[in-house]
C-alpha cells in the first residue's frame, strides 16, 4: 500500500483477537460457537471494582492523570511488588500504561534500536516478536520443548546470545504453553544475562494463576537484577478487567522517567477513572479473594480439560503448571490437513470451535486452547473437537 512506513508493511494483527472477533461475528449470527481463544477470564469485574470507578465518575475525577499514573495507584503497585513479590520499587520507578501490551510496547520503544536481537522462549505470546519488529528489532527464538513441560534452559539462551542481544523477554506461567520454569534454572539464566549485560523483560500477568510450584517474580531472585529487569504485570488477568486497559512496568527510575515520557507523548494518560477501580482492586481485601476464586475455579476447569483431552487419540498433552491455557500438539492432525491454519478453520466450520492455531505462537502443529469459560461449555467443546477429528 502506498505511503505506508516500511515498519508497519509486514505487521501482522493479533491472531487471538482476529479468533475471538470471528467467534463473536458467528454468534451474532445465531451459530453456536464455543470460543477457546480469548485469553482472558470470563468471571465479570468484580461488582467493588466497578463501584470504585463509577464514584471517581460522580466525583468528577474526569481530567487529565499525570502521564506516569496517579500516584496513589504507584503507591499502591510499589506496595504490592514489596508484600507479594520481595520487590522493592519506588512509586517513581512504576509506570502505569495502558494494559501490560502497552508496557511491553513502550519498553521496546526505550530499549530496542536498529539490528538489536531480542530473545524470546518460543513457543511464545504472539506478540512479542510483532512489537520488537516495528522497532527495527531482531526476535530470536530460543526454544522449548514438550518432553521437558516447555521449561526454559540456559544452556538454550547461552547459544543464542551475540555481541547484538540486547534483551531477554520472560514470560512465566507461560501463555501459551502455561509452563513454570525453574527457580535454579532461572537464576542461571539470571546470572548470564548480567554477566553478558542483557537487559530483561519478564511479563508475569499470569503470577496469580499456578496450579504446580510456586511463582517467583524474576527481578527478586538477586539483588543485582533490579538494574537489568522491567518487570510487566496488569490488572486484566487477576481482576478480570480485560477491557479497563490498566497495567504497569517498574523498572530503575532512569528508564521509568522516559517510559512515562512516552506515555505523555502518546496517550497521555491511562484513563483516569479505570485507574480508581485499578487502586481499589489492590487496596480492597476482596481483590485477593476475588483472586483466589478464580485461581481455584480455573484449577478445577484445568483438570476437567485436561481428562477430556487425554481422551483424544493422537493428541499428546503437557499439563501446563499455571496460567489458564491448555497447548495440545496435535501435529498429527495438522499434517494431515496441510497445517494447523487448516486445522483451525475445519473446527471452526465444523465443530463450531474456535482455537489459535499454534503457528501463531511459533509452534506449528499445535493449539492453544483457553479453559476461562463454563464446564458445560468446556466439556461440550471438547467433545466437539473429539467428534471432527475422529473423522479425519
Amino acid at each position: 500500500m502506498r505511503g505506508l512506513a516500511s515498519r508497519v508493511r509486514e505487521l501482522k494483527p493479533s491472531p487471538t483477537l482476529l479468533i475471538t472477533a470471528k467467534a463473536k461475528e458467528l454468534r451474532a449470527k445465531g451459530v453456536d460457537v464455543i470460543g477457546f481463544g480469548a485469553g482472558e477470564p470470563d468471571l465479570d469485574t468484580p461488582e467493588f471494582i466497578k463501584e470504585a470507578c463509577v464514584r471517581a465518575l460522580k466525583e468528577g475525577k474526569t481530567k487529565y492523570a499525570p502521564s506516569a499514573g496517579l500516584p496513589e495507584l504507584r503507591e499502591a503497585i510499589a506496595e504490592k511488588l514489596e508484600v507479594e513479590n520481595g520487590l522493592n520499587y519506588d512509586p517513581s520507578e512504576v509506570v502505569v500504561c495502558a494494559g501490560a501490551k502497552m508496557a511491553l510496547f513502550l519498553t521496546f520503544m526505550a530499549l530496542v534500536e536498529e539490528g538489536d536481537e531480542v530473545l524470546i522462549p518460543s513457543p511464545y505470546w504472539v506478540t512479542y516478536p510483532e512489537q520488537v519488529r516495528l522497532f527495527g528489532g531482531r526476535p530470536v527464538e530460543v526454544p522449548t520443548y514438550p518432553e521437558d513441560g516447555f521449561r526454559l534452559r540456559a544452556e538454550e539462551v547461552k547459544k543464542r546470545i551475540t555481541p547484538r542481544t540486547k534483551l531477554l523477554v520472560l514470560n512465566y506461567p507461560n501463555n501459551p504453553t502455561g509452563a513454570l520454569y525453574d527457580e535454579s534454572e532461572l537464576k542461571k539464566i539470571a546470572e548470564l544475562c548480567l554477566e553478558r549485560g542483557i537487559f530483561v523483560v519478564s511479563d508475569e500477568c499470569y503470577e496469580k494463576f499456578v496450579y504446580e510450584g510456586s511463582f517467583k517474580s524474576f527481578a527478586s531472585l538477586l539483588p543485582e537484577l533490579k538494574e537489568i529487569t522491567f518487570t510487566v504485570n496488569a490488572f486484566s488477568k487477576s481482576f478480570s478487567m480485560t477491557g479497563w486497559r490498566v497495567g504497569w512496568v517498574a523498572c530503575p527510575r532512569p528508564y521509568a522517567e522516559v517510559i512515562a515520557s512516552l506515555n505523555s507523548q502518546s496517550v497521555s494518560n491511562v484513563t483516569t477513572f479505570a485507574q480508581y477501580g485499578a487502586l481499589e482492586a489492590l487496596k480492597n481485601p476482596e481483590g485477593r479473594r476475588f483472586t483466589e476464586k478464580l485461581r481455584e475455579l480455573f484449577k478445577k476447569r484445568r483438570e476437567i480439560a485436561l481428562r477430556e483431552l487425554s481422551k483424544i487419540e493422537k493428541i499428546k498433552l503437557t499439563p501446563p503448571a499455571g496460567a489458564f491455557y491448555l497447548f495440545p500438539d496435535a501435529r498429527y492432525y495438522a499434517e494431515k490437513l496441510g497445517g494447523d491454519l487448516k486445522l483451525a478453520e475445519l473446527l471452526l466450520d465444523r465443530g463450531k470451535v474456535a482455537v489459535v492455531p499454534g503457528s501463531a505462537f511459533g509452534a506449528e502443529g499445535f493449539f492453544r486452547l483457553s479453559y476461562a469459560l463454563s464446564e458445560d461449555k468446556l466439556t461440550e467443546g471438547i467433545r466437539r473437537i473429539a467428534e471432527v477429528l475422529s473423522g479425519l
